[in-house]
């Protein structure tokens, strides 16, 4: 088996007297996508700002890559790739422009920056559109130029928070593709999409802070005698007497 990306003990992140995460114990392991699915307000993001150490934790234990997102989360931020909801490129810098700040911010190897750069506007297919504006790209080439950005310093962990949100469906699809391309890395995803599950690895069905199930989405389905993963996590909602 391969050695855990990620490991939390009773994690735990309250804001007054909401409990957004609540004890949630997660196994990742390396070179997998892991996908955490459920609706909005279910905690997701939270979850993944702690394990980005975007945010402090009020409870229970956390290690990203072998690290302690306490006291080691500056080195957790140099060795993972976050990917926010919310575009975080700048607008008015084109696509080039935009990847070479990201390898600046990095520290990125000036000969190793036009390598990768030009390796990863390949990979994302944004090679013919390297010179325009971030603001002039559609949707769905928007959320390429950040993973190709989130990508520059070679992350050995990738967290995308929803990153297919608001997407048109043939632009989620292509997305997907990229990430299953992706070489030895692991990736974190959260997607309220119940379809993109199936494209997981490894799957955590979260609601009102809890993780309900983990395993992959054939057992999940399985274990529930059902079709998809979105019957799978309704009736294992329904099971646990949420409304």
């Amino acid at each position: 088996m391969n050695e855990a990306a990620i490991s939390t003990r009773q994690l735990s992140k309250a804001f007054d007297k909401v409990k957004a995460v609540d004890a949630v114990d997660l196994t990742v392991q390396k070179n997998t996508i892991f996908g955490l699915v459920g609706p909005d307000g279910a905690g997701k993001t939270t979850l993944i700002r702690l394990l980005c150490t975007v945010i402090g934790k009020t409870s229970g234990s956390a290690t990203v890559l072998g690290l302690d997102i306490d006291k080691d989360a500056e080195q957790v931020r140099d060795r993972i790739g976050y990917m926010s909801q919310l575009f975080s490129q700048y607008l008015d810098l084109s696509v080039e422009e935009n990847i070479n700040f990201r390898a600046e911010l990095y520290g990125v190897d000036a000969r190793e920056m036009e390598k990768r750069k030009n390796e990863l506007l390949e990979f994302t297919r944004l090679t013919p559109f390297r010179q325009r504006l971030a603001a002039q790209l559609s949707g769905g080439m928007k959320q390429k130029l950040a993973l190709a950005a989130t990508l520059i310093h070679r992350p050995h962990l990738l967290f995308l928070d929803e990153p297919t949100t608001g997407v048109d469906p043939l632009s989620r699809r292509d997305f997907w593709k990229i990430l299953n391309q992706i070489p030895d890395i692991t990736i974190f995803v959260t997607t309220p999409y119940m379809d993109e599950a199936e494209k997981c690895h490894t799957i955590a069905l979260m609601h009102r802070g809890k993780i309900q199930a983990v395993d992959t989405p054939d057992n999940i389905k399985r274990s529930t005698g059902s079709n998809s993963v979105e019957d799978a996590f309704f009736k294992i909602i329904e099971s646990k007497g949420y409304e």
